[in-house]
């Protein structure tokens, strides 16, 4: 109710703003000048040989010392109306700068339009560039232009936002009132854009491949659902990019790469959204040896050009040296490479390619207190003592080498041992960052492998890889051995922002449903 009446109130501020010729919506104005750039440009006049003093007076005093004339735009965020002077604090994209209202400057009828704002009205503004007696950088106008009435009340004060669910759910309040929040979701660009600065540099073309897909391959997930009316049949949002890009490789491409998202049926916790943003890159003439050094590239790159949060940079500014939920972090390269099994080792007690031989894998699991599903084989069950046991005490970065092929339809066995794969992944701050093979481009034994998976997808595993003739019949036309490599790029951005759940690097994170309500309150 308190809320529908200062509705009321602003909507009859938009009518008596109207009553003065001043309608507010549906109305051009052009900015010449950014805040920034006004502020620069007010200390370069003030730098000019032989100029004049900026300061001036204040809202009783006579006339300042005035620079150019400028024209700014943004919401109004701070209101100090002083008798027939008001001072107001205007921010855009670039930041914030203060505004000067003087009736004897703008005139009655402008002048009582100003009294008629309210915080997060949109303003244009002509005026002259100037400083006040006490040196603020201002903006003397001689015109305004409303050009936005807020109808709703903006968050208390515009301290930012404090209530994390309103964050997330009404993002354009948590950005109008946060420009350290803005520049945080600016990060996340220049991250994609250094990603593809680092491939683009190694020739890597940038390519665009399906959503929608008959056969939803490339992971293992629960894929989302939908129909197509056009054609009566099913289709599925893709769960990973991989299986089209290797096409590419079948055709001819020898480096290529995508930057899209992807979406998987599952939950919602601090590393997980149905809808994310993944890297995938394909090689061909490569392994997961060259995957190592082209995903420490793109790391690496990535932290050198964004500059680390305030407060978590390392010592000298080295943006290597970081901070990351309170611990610090190092990122020099070169990254350690560890195999699977010698974590589980030394953070376990015991030999698992031993319990493995000896049939005790699973015995060994469960007296660890691994949760496991019935009818788990070998390579699953050491998957799952690694990651409940072992990938979150792995905080600096660790390349994490040869995974069970169980757990790796798509990656080529080792010649040494066929029940591993040449597969690593790359764990920073005790999450999955890259995850990368050398490519499987047998097609017999890709086959059989999909039939298994199929098998265990029958037998009521849903995230089970799908049999998919089409990639079959592709490959069996011929692929090049390949290194391919997947990067999680929310995760990427979480780590290099200091970023605690996904949800804090993504624009609009996908939320449980409220009722209208509850979503009002």
């Amino acid at each position: 109710m308190a809320d529908d009446n200062l509705t009321a109130l602003r909507r009859r501020k938009l009518d008596a703003l109207a009553a003065l010729g001043l309608p507010v919506y549906n109305v051009d104005f052009r900015p010449d000048h950014t805040m920034e750039q006004a502020l620069r440009e007010l200390e370069a006049w003030e730098a000019r040989p032989g100029a004049a003093s900026a300061a001036g007076g204040d809202a009783g005093s006579g006339d300042a010392a005035e620079g150019r004339e400028v024209a700014v735009a943004g919401r109004l965020m701070l209101e100090r109306l002083q008798g027939r002077s008001c001072f107001c604090h205007l921010e855009d994209e670039s930041g914030r700068l203060q505004v000067w209202f003087r009736l004897d400057r703008i005139g009655e009828t402008q002048f009582e339009a100003v009294k008629l704002l309210d915080l997060g009205d949109i303003l244009g503004v002509q005026g002259t560039l100037m400083r006040t007696r006490r040196g603020e950088p201002t903006v003397l106008a001689r015109s305004l232009v409303p050009l936005v009435k807020a109808l709703r009340q903006p968050p208390e004060k515009f301290h930012g936002l404090q209530d994390q669910e309103t964050r997330y759910r009404r993002r354009y309040y948590d950005l109008m009132s946060s420009v350290a929040q803005r520049r945080h979701f600016a990060a996340r660009t220049e991250v994609i854009r250094s990603v593809r600065r680092t491939l683009e540099e190694r020739g890597f073309l940038e390519v665009e491949t399906p959503i929608l897909q008959p056969v939803p391959g490339g992971g293992h997930a629960v894929p989302f659902r939908t129909h197509w009316n056009a054609l009566h049949t099913d289709v599925f949002l893709r769960i990973a990019i991989e299986l089209h890009l290797k096409r590419l490789l079948v055709g001819g491409y020898n480096r290529v790469y995508e930057i899209g998202r992807v979406f998987r049926n599952e939950g919602l916790s601090p590393r997980h959204n149905p809808e994310f943003t993944m890297l995938e890159a394909y090689q061909a003439y490569a392994d997961y040896t060259d995957m190592r050094h082209l995903t420490e590239a793109v790391v690496v790159d990535a932290a050198t050009r964004v500059v680390p949060p305030a407060g978590g940079g390392g010592e000298g500014g080295d943006p290597l040296r970081r901070t990351y939920g309170g611990r610090d972090l190092n990122l020099t390269p070169p990254f350690p490479a560890r195999r699977m099994v010698d974590l589980i080792a030394e953070h376990c007690g015991f030999d698992p390619v031993h319990a493995w031989d000896d049939g005790t894998l699973t015995e060994r699991a469960v007296a660890l207190g691994v949760e496991l599903q019935p009818g788990m084989p070998a390579g699953t069950v050491l998957n799952e003592v690694y990651e409940q046991k072992v990938e979150r005490h792995l905080f600096d970065p660790t390349f994490v080498l040869d995974y069970p092929a169980d757990v790796s339809p798509l990656a080529r066995r080792r010649k040494d041992d066929a029940r591993f794969v040449e597969r690593f992944e790359l764990v920073i701050a005790g999450r999955e960052l890259a995850n990368a093979f050398s490519e499987l481009n047998d097609p017999i034994d890709q086959r059989a492998r999909f039939e298994e998976q199929a098998g265990r997808r029958a037998a009521g595993e849903a995230e089970a890889h799908p049999l998919d003739e089409d990639f079959l019949e592709a490959i069996e036309a011929g692929m090049p051995p390949a290194g391919g490599l997947g990067v999680g790029i929310d995760r990427l951005v979480m780590l290099l922002t200091d970023s605690a759940t996904i949800r804090d690097v993504l624009l609009f994170p996908t939320m449980r449903p409220v009722a209208d309500s509850e979503a009002d309150t």
